[in-house]
């Protein structure tokens, strides 16, 4: 079939039918330059075809206006015509004509799209250098993969074995776009598999596969180490060397950053140089140097550590002559090419030695690159012949020394492949080379699509170091992507190219077409193929080769894209010329052909014609060889009969006779060809047809197999003729007999027999039967079906508890086998029933069939069967048993404890896992040995499962108050608990008594006795000390408490008995720190990053004095913490305290402990407890979305998980939100999609849109953030068909048809085609024509008068031709009316842009265009002016439009014949009117806000804009809402605060007006005092308590309250901050005072205040009498000074005052007059109050920030002109009937509300930008029907009884909060005379003011009142202005 597809092209196109303008249809943009040089080369044709400029010209130009075109650039253009200039022809003509012919059809590839096959994928490497990753263990890692591609590739990671790598949660994880990353890890992590291993990574996509070069990954510990500098010693004048010295286990990863001397660092200069590798040298060496210290600063590389080394010493001698002695020199070093290296070379010596180098054996040639300095020899951009030995030679007049080196330069390795990308045909050969630059020594592997190349049949590598690749008769399987890698010690490179085989049959892809020509005249035909390999081309003239001579030439060239371009000129061209031209296309693949006749002009006749062999089934075209032209008709006859005379039959104008499906008892014979050359007058010849039969293969199919079957397949030819040979091929490749295959071949039957079938059978199978008439084949598959069996099988194994574990199963089979993992309990050894594993997010199938357990618990352990099954054979299973080995755990230790200082102390620890167990004790940071610090011993015993170990104190000291820690230690893991050990020093509480003995009552004292008690008790309660000696007069009393106030007294004894008591002595003893902790400890998650802390305090023996506050501890505990404790500090308030811990992590465990303190030291801490905080919604978005289309309705969205630490609770899953953007701006309906994968497919997506996506993830707080938004492109489809189409006629033989583009493209229009069919004419198939996307009109001319034709028309995207549209049929016309091609209908635009109204229009003659607009019923010209234009096409251009452009257009057509009208409808799209604002609810943190939208402009809503602020600040925050929502809650706002709130709507044109400004208040109000609640609860000498429970919070909650107290008569406050909690303790008062208290309390409302006085008690608890005033002189001064005090302060005050009342009344009345001055406002901003009550008298409506004016009452209203801004109010407008029982008339100011149908009456301004004003006369609305006014004023005529001069104006803010009326008002009055300016400045008082003047000053500022108004005689009675509260 494919030797006459280029036939067919030609024969079922109508010749009639001609496209005059392919050329101008074909070239946009920066084609404009080729349009013109084109319309050079062509001009009109004639009725034949031909083209003026000459056949050659005319045949080129008219298949290069074939082709679809595309823009080049001029330059571009050049280049390709220098690149591809084909060979000249010996004659001036011929070159002129080659020269012609190759720039069209040049000019023909550079406009045609490219093939679909050259908009190739490609892979690249990003980063290839990358061949070494170090990092440190405390950092981790994270590494993008260096391959990628384009479109996405697939990224891989694989451990360089080629083991494919999984997730090790929180170890290694590999991201969605490829990005491998090692998390920071514990050193008991470290598994060298993954921190210590080589990986790389793969990019694939259709293109093929590439692998990068081996990366070294190492992760780098943390471990201690110190730096040194040794002293040095030099002489005076000489030169001193400090080196840095590193530990060899560091030496590479750290390095000397700076120096030091006297911690001060060193600048490299003057007498001190820093080396390249770190060296300190300092030159002439001075005596003062000896007097600093100097100290190397170096860094770790990895961990960013730095380090300090001790400070060293220089010893600086005086001078004295010695031989030279070197100081710092090299061995060897190597470097690579192009970098600086420094050899260090460096003596001491007097005199000071001079320095030599040599290069191998030879001084140093001059070269700027090798520089001397002092620290040695640089050599900057190293080459390779830098290399080489290098000696420093050290000379002085003592002797000399030496420094041998051995520099090495190393050139880095850097691989050319070429040819980078090669399309080939199968079956070609093709050769790589390798070519390598850079050092030597050097391995070369080949690689293809990552997998090592191995030389076989096809394949083999050649070249001394195996550096090419040679593929002979390359197959399919052989595309792909090669890689040479070349590798030289460490250094990898390499280079890769990219290999297409396809199949490279050649096809025909420019052509020439039927014409007519003159003898003499000479022409040119051009044909154009391409394929792989690129193919030959031949010409034959009526089936026979052209040979060439003087008159044919013919040449051919290959283009740079693999095209091959022949010409055949005809230089003077005979009548035997003329016939059917083909041109064939041959190589070693197939072939292709295409032909068409070319009419040489002359007496015609017949060629003698061969006999033609046909193919039955198939078509066969018989061309009749007639030469010469004109002729009348041909015909053909069979028998003597005229064909055709049966459907199989057809016979084409230019003579071809088809037979289709030839059947060979039917169409095989004798065929007449018969040529009318005159009315009268026949020539014929004739041709004899035979039929070839071709072989047909009777279907075969493979029965299902399995290995070890027979296998017997017949492949039977059932018909056909004879001979017929039959083959057979495996996958494309010829199959011979043997190794088991066996084919018997007979007659017309050939058998494949299979003796045992093996997986290596597998493969499709072709069966192939040849004759002479055709090659037939069939082809089917062959499945062997194999039973799973175990590649991998499982094996007992060990997992860690808390560590990821794989268990190993892999097997194959076919069809894949399924694999099913099943778990069972041991139970006696054996396992229980086997029950599935289920597959969460912890325990999952790996795509190997391993099952990955991600973190393994205990409960893991037990058996586990792996069982898979295919259908084939019965399933396979293996068991395996897992053992859980458990890491060492720590289970038990006390978190705090105390001990005794001098006392022993055992601290226990206890551990579990698997044995054996080390526990090793730490100290802070330093590890605890027994045998070097005897003070400390360690027990360990084990008790069952547990190892418990003892560290003994013996005993604690002051230094043991530390974090000791305990490290159990195991081969599966480590861990460590903390223990907070407190010493308490035990001073003696006791009380050394000394007493004298007076009177002895005259017998001797025989003893004392000592009685004590707490003061508060009674002795009944006393405690004694007896029998105490009478030798002694002293005394110690033992066991008292801390803090305590005792009360003691003492007893003689004589023979006669007991004295008296003696005076009781009271004492306080000192207080010691609390010996108990607090208790109760509870915490109470608040929120997601805060915990309340409650508490008791100790209890109150254990208190040892007035606890002064409270330590709070508390820790992370979640793993990969620091286990340390953070310390926060409170004040104690009360016997309960609450405290909440803020600012904590999310979702994050906390361990509490909390201590008390006084004045004597802390106490022990509480027990741990634990607690979590609350779940809040994840902070990060997903990670790493990327979008793929798919089709053209379906995409997939990807991505990782975000952090785990940011999300901040359990993860539920994903949300995907996506939404439509369109061409015109408009954004569809937002969707969303939830799962709980990290990939979505979106389904049902519109073709060739684009969409923005974003992915969040949510838990069950809520919804986190949204990633960024991301674009994608649906792919492209077919498109629907035209929206319209019409047809008309232009002339007698000539027809335009025009049409609408489709309403959906689904995708980029490339062209449209038309069809032309004329149904009467017999003609089979239509004719086609192309044109460009821009025109959507279409001449069509030479047809037939009076016939008619159907028309339609198609649009063509890349993916094929669209949707027909409708079909129209026309008729060519004597008579050519006017008709418009343009359609109307209703065309929408943005505003303040110009728009362009087509109206093309045709007939003969050419008819006038006239537009108009329809205004209410009639139509009104349209005027040119600046703002319109009429073009001479008949378009109406309308410069920057405006909504009053809006509207119908009618467009009439006119000539003498007729007229034709189109109307476009125009909607000019505006920003939106300005919403509708009210605030719904409100609660003590939040705003509720409600709005109706308004106009929309013309364009749908995308979303809103809200503004709020603080009521007294102008720092606006946006909240942006979405175009669906009607009402929106302001959350986290402050409690009992004002904010003002606006709006603003949004669309495709822009953002719309701003709302009216509203504002509201949050509940709430600042703290109160209840007097009713006793706030001292008890008070004593030193202390007072205190309730804070009478402050009322005022429903915001109390922040702080700050009391002050001072003693009455003092001038100094003491102040103290607390918490608002229960109760306060006031301390360290004085005995019987008098005190003032006053306490403020804050709340985000305000604050609020309240003072006190009270008197503490006298020593003995007695109260205190009230304060006394004092008599006399000093007391009454005191007394005139308290009273004049205030007096005068008030009166300044008074003063003060009302000089500021007196400014601003100056203010307000210099407005109030600018107020009188007119009222006019351009303000956009918009207030309304709701109007209450019953309509009253006329009333005039202001609005102030808009020119918005109407006058209502309850008769009628009143119309004011359209274009007026001011209205007068006279006397007249008082003058209508008054109700008698009312005392004034008013007229009434406001502005009406936003909602259309309670709108303003008469509206003076559209609220839209770009509108005039438009009147509503009609429109009559009551004042209850309003909503809300944002002001309002009535202006009042009273009658005569009342002054009638006087302006009084009353402002008045009404509103409730909590239902409380609030009213703030202000009010000014004026005398008005009959001179306006003197009334004006009349104003003489202001009676009061309030805080709203302000605001109402402003809205004066922006209305001003006409002049006119003074003439009336009225009272302004109320204005005021309100919110939706009000």
């Amino acid at each position: 079939m494919s030797d006459k597809i280029g036939t067919k092209s030609l024969l079922e196109k109508k010749p009639k039918c001609r496209m005059l303008n392919r050329f101008s249809d074909h070239v946009t943009g920066g084609g404009q330059k080729a349009i013109q040089n084109k319309k050079r080369l062509l001009a009109a044709s004639d009725d034949e075809g031909s083209w003026r400029g000459g056949p050659a010209a005319g045949a080129a130009a008219e298949d290069t206006g074939s082709s679809s075109s595309s823009s080049s650039s001029s330059g571009g253009g050049e280049r390709q015509r220098q690149g591809a200039r084909p060979p000249a022809a010996p004659g001036p003509l011929d070159g002129m004509w080659l020269l012609v012919t190759s720039c069209l059809l040049l000019l023909n590839s550079w406009t045609s799209p490219a093939h679909t096959e050259d908009v190739g994928t490609s892979l690249y490497f990003v980063n290839d250098s990358l061949q070494q990753v170090t990092f440190s263990s405390s950092v981790g890692v994270v590494i993008p993969c260096p391959a990628a591609g384009s479109p996405s590739a697939t990224l891989r990671w694989y451990l360089a074995t080629g083991d494919d790598i999984y997730d090790v949660p929180h170890i290694r994880h590999v991201h969605a776009n490829g990005t491998l990353q090692l998390y920071p890890f514990s050193p008991s992590a470290f598994n060298s598999f993954i921190h210590d291993n080589d990986y790389f990574c793969t990019a694939e996509n259709s293109a093929g596969k590439i692998r990068s070069p081996n990366i070294r990954v190492k992760a780098v510990f943390r471990e201690p180490y110190t730096v040194r500098v040794e002293d040095q010693r030099s002489m005076r004048g000489n030169v001193a060397v400090f080196k840095c010295l590193i530990p060899s286990s560091v030496q590479e990863y750290v390095s000397v950053v700076s120096w030091e001397k006297d911690t001060v660092a060193i600048v490299s200069e003057n007498r001190f140089f820093i080396t390249f590798y770190g060296g300190l040298y300092i030159s002439d060496v001075q005596k003062e140097d000896a007097l600093s210290t100097y100290r190397c600063i170096t860094k770790h590389k990895y961990s960013g550590e730095t380090r300090q080394s001790n400070g060293a010493r220089l010893s600086v001698s005086d001078p004295a002559e010695s031989i030279p002695a070197i100081l710092d020199g090299f061995h060897s070093r190597e470097a690579k090419a192009g970098q600086l290296v420094e050899l260090p070379c460096i003596a001491s010596g007097y005199p000071n030695p001079a320095i030599r180098w040599i290069k191998d054996g030879r001084p140093l040639p001059t070269d700027s690159r090798w520089t001397k300095r002092i620290t040695g020899l640089t050599i900057s951009d190293l080459h390779v012949e830098d290399s080489g030995v290098y000696i420093c030679e050290v000379t002085n007049t003592f002797g000399s020394a030496e420094v041998t080196g051995t520099l090495t330069v190393i050139d880095p390795l850097h691989v050319t492949l070429t040819p980078k990308k090669l399309k080939t045909g199968i079956g070609s050969t093709v050769i790589l080379s390798c070519a390598l630059s850079g050092s030597p020594e050097y391995t070369i592997r080949w690689y293809r699509n990552t997998e090592l190349v191995a030389p076989d049949d096809f394949i083999s590598i050649r070249g001394i170091n195996n550096e090419t690749l040679l593929i002979t008769a390359a197959q399919k399987s052989h595309s792909g992507a090669y890689q040479c890698f070349a590798t030289r010690r460490a250094q990898t490179a390499q280079d890769f190219a990219t290999i297409v085989l396809e199949d490279g049959t050649p096809r025909i892809v420019s052509s020439f077409s039927e014409k007519v020509v003159n003898p003499g005249e000479q022409f040119s035909l051009t044909c154009a193929a391409k394929g792989a390999p690129p193919p030959t081309i031949t010409w034959s003239l009526d089936d026979e080769p052209i040979q060439r001579d003087s008159s044919h030439r013919s040449n051919q060239y290959t283009m740079s894209d693999g095209t091959t371009v022949s010409h055949m000129n005809v230089t003077s061209p005979q009548i035997k010329d003329g016939g059917v031209y083909r041109c064939a296309a041959r190589n070693s693949v197939g072939s292709a052909e295409y032909q068409a006749r070319i009419n040489v002009r002359g007496p015609p006749s017949i060629r003698a014609m061969k006999n033609i062999t046909a193919v039955a089934g198939r078509d066969s075209f018989i061309n009749c060889r007639v030469i010469g032209y004109p002729y009348y008709s041909i015909k053909w006859y069979k028998d003597s009969l005229l064909l055709p005379d049966n459907h199989r039959q057809v016979v084409f104008e230019n003579g071809t006779l088809k037979l289709m499906d030839v059947q060979k008892g039917m169409d095989e014979g004798e065929y007449l060809c018969s040529v009318l050359i005159q009315p009268q007058l026949s020539i014929s010849q004739s041709v004899h047809v035979t039929v070839k039969v071709p072989p047909l293969i009777q279907p075969f199919e493979f029965p299902p197999a399995s290995i070890g079957q027979l296998l017997y397949i017949p492949c039977v030819v059932s018909s056909g003729d004879m001979p017929i040979r039959i083959t057979w091929r495996k996958d494309g490749q010829v199959i011979i007999s043997g190794s088991g295959v066996t084919i018997e071949s007979k007659e017309f039957m050939s058998s494949l027999q299979i003796s045992s079938v093996s997986l290596k059978h597998n493969g499709n199978y072709t069966c192939i039967a040849t004759n002479d008439a055709a090659t037939v084949s069939r082809e089917r598959q062959l499945i062997v079906r194999v039973p799973p069996r175990f590649v991998v099988q499982p094996n007992n194994q060990d997992g860690i508890y808390g560590k990821a574990g794989v268990l190993n199963c892999s097997v194959d089979g076919y069809p894949p086998p399924k694999v099913m993992w099943k778990h069972a309990k041991r139970c006696s050894g054996n396992p229980q029933q086997y029950h599935p594993v289920p597959l969460t997010g912890r325990i999952q199938i790996l795509p190997n069939s391993s099952l990955l357990i991600r973190h393994v618990l205990e409960e893991d352990i037990g058996y586990y069967l792996c069982q898979a099954s295919n259908g084939v054979g019965t399933d396979i299973s293996k068991s395996m048993f897992l053992t859980v080995k458990i890491p060492a755990m720590i289970t038990s230790h006390p978190n705090t404890t105390i001990a005794i200082k001098g006392q022993s102390k055992e601290l226990n620890c206890t551990a579990r896992g698997e044995r054996p167990i080390i526990i090793r004790w730490e100290k802070g940071d330093t590890v605890i040995d027994p045998d070097r610090n005897i003070r400390y011993a360690i027990t360990t015993k084990d008790n069952g499962d547990e190892v418990i170990s003892t560290l003994k104190l013996k005993p604690a000291d002051r230094g043991d108050s530390v974090f000791f820690s305990c490290h159990a230690i195991n081969s599966y893991g480590e861990d460590r608990g903390l223990i907070q050990l407190t010493v308490q020093e035990v001073k003696a509480r006791s009380m050394n008594l000394r007493w004298t003995q007076r009177f002895d009552g005259n017998s001797i004292i025989t003893g004392f006795d000592i009685e004590y008690k707490n003061k508060s008790d009674s002795w009944d309660f006393k405690q004694s000390t007896r029998n105490i000696s009478p030798t002694i007069n002293q005394a110690n009393i033992v066991d008292l408490h801390p803090a305590s106030v005792y009360s003691i007294r003492m007893y003689s004894f004589n023979k006669i008995g007991r004295s008296e008591p003696s005076k009781e002595l009271t004492i306080s003893t000192e207080e010691a720190a609390p010996d108990g902790p607090p208790m109760d400890v509870t915490l109470q998650p608040m929120t997601s990053q805060s915990i309340q802390v409650t508490w008791k305090a100790p209890k109150k023996e254990l208190q040892n004095g007035v606890i002064r506050g409270y330590q709070i501890g508390y820790r992370e505990n979640s793993p990969g913490s620091n286990g340390q404790y953070s310390i926060v500090e409170m004040k104690a308030t009360g016997d309960s305290e609450v405290y909440t811990l803020d600012n904590l992590k999310k979702f994050a465990q906390y361990g509490v402990v909390v201590q008390a303190f006084n004045r004597a030291g802390t106490g022990p801490s509480s027990s741990e407890i634990n607690a979590t905080t609350l779940e809040d919604v994840p902070s990060q978005p997903p990670e790493n979305v990327r979008a793929l289309s798919i089709t053209s309705d379906v995409a997939v969205i990807s991505w990782s998980e975000p952090p785990r630490s940011t999300l901040n609770g359990v993860l539920k899953g994903y949300r995907v939100i996506f939404w439509s953007l369109y061409m015109d701006g408009e954004w569809g309906e937002m969707q969303n999609i939830t799962t709980t994968r990290e990939r979505a497919e979106l389904r049902g997506l519109e073709k060739f849109t684009n969409y923005s996506v974003q992915v969040l993830a949510y838990t069950q707080a809520g919804d986190g953030v949204r990633s960024n938004v991301l674009h994608i492109q649906t792919k492209e489809d077919i498109p629907g068909p035209p929206a319209g189409i019409k047809a008309v006629p232009s002339s007698s033989s000539s027809v335009v048809v025009s049409w609408l583009p489709p309403t959906k493209p689904n995708g980029i229009i490339r062209k449209y085609t038309i069809f032309c069919s004329s149904p009467g004419s017999g003609q089979p198939a239509p004719s086609e024509y192309e044109t460009s996307p821009e025109q959507l009109f279409y001449r069509i001319a030479h047809l037939n008068r009076g016939q008619q034709y159907l028309l339609w028309v198609a649009a063509v995207t890349s993916a094929g031709r669209g949707n027909l549209s409708e079909k129209v049929t026309i008729e060519p016309a004597g008579k050519a009316p006017a008709k418009i091609i343009s359609f109307g209908g209703t065309v929408t635009t943005p505003w303040m842009k110009d728009m362009r109204l087509p109206c093309s229009s045709v007939g003969e003659p050419a008819p006038a265009v006239r537009w108009t607009k329809d205004s209410d019923d009639s139509a009104i010209p349209v005027a040119v002016d600046g703002h319109r234009q009429i073009q001479a096409n008949g378009t109406l251009i309308l410069r920057s439009v405006k909504a009053e452009d809006s509207g119908y257009y009618t467009c009439t057509a006119t000539n003498t014949w007729g007229f034709d009208t189109i109307i476009v409808n125009l909607l000019v799209q505006v920003p939106p009117d300005q919403p509708r604002l009210t605030v719904s609810k409100t609660s003590a943190s939040s705003i509720t806000l409600a709005w109706i939208p308004g106009d929309n402009g013309g364009s749908s809503i995308r979303g809103f804009v809200l503004q709020y602020s603080v009521d007294n600040s102008e720092e606006w925050k946006d909240v942006f809402i979405t175009s669906t929502e009607r009402s929106f809650k302001l959350e986290s706002l402050k409690c009992g605060t004002w904010y003002k709130v606006k709006l603003a709507a949004k669309n495709s044109v822009g953002a719309g007006r701003i709302s009216e400004i509203i504002e509201a208040k949050t509940h709430g109000r600042e703290p109160s005092f209840n007097k009713d609640q006793h706030l001292f609860t008890h008070i004593n000498s030193t202390h007072a308590r205190l309730n804070l429970q009478g402050w009322n919070t005022g429903g915001c909650p109390i922040r702080a309250v700050v009391l002050e107290y001072r003693p009455k008569g003092t001038w100094a406050w003491q102040s103290m901050r607390a918490n608002y909690s229960h109760e306060v303790f006031l301390t360290e008062l004085r005995e019987a005072t008098w005190y003032e208290l006053r306490m403020k309390a804050c709340n985000s409302a305000g604050c609020g205040n309240e003072t006190m006085q009270f008197a503490t008690l006298d020593y003995d608890g007695s109260t205190i009498p009230p304060i006394k005033s004092a008599q006399g002189e000093g007391e009454d001064v005191k007394k005139l000074f308290t009273i004049a005090c205030p007096v005068i302060l008030a009166t300044v005050g008074v003063a003060l005052l009302f000089v500021i009342r007196k400014k601003r009344k100056e203010k307000r009345l210099k407005r109030l007059r600018a107020f009188f001055g007119s009222f006019s406002s351009k303000n956009n901003r918009s207030f309304d109050t709701p109007v209450k009550g019953p309509p009253q008298g006329p009333r005039l409506h202001i609005d102030i920030p808009r020119v918005q004016l109407l006058i209502e009452d309850k008769e009628g209203i009143k119309q004011i002109g359209d274009d007026k801004a001011t209205i007068p109010v006279t006397d007249t407008e008082f003058n209508q009937a008054v109700n008698p029982q009312s005392f004034c008339t008013g007229v009434s100011l406001h502005h009406p509300a936003l909602i259309q149908n309670t709108g303003p009456l008469i509206d003076m301004s559209d609220i839209r930008p770009g509108t005039n004003p438009v009147s509503r006369k009609s429109v009559k609305s009551a004042h209850s029907t309003r909503n809300r006014y944002s002001s309002q004023w009535t202006l009042s005529k009273c009658q005569a009884s009342t002054p009638a001069r006087t302006l009084t104006s009353d402002w008045r803010t009404v509103g409730s909060q909590h239902g409380i009326t609030v009213t703030e008002s202000d009010s000014y009055s004026a005398s008005l005379s009959q001179d306006t300016d003197k009334g004006r400045n009349s104003m003489v008082s202001t009676e009061s003011a309030s805080s709203t003047y302000e605001e109402l000053a402003r809205a004066y500022e922006h209305a001003k009142l006409e002049e006119q108004l003074q003439h009336a005689k009225f009272e302004i009675t109320e204005c005021f202005i309100s919110d939706s509260s009000s």
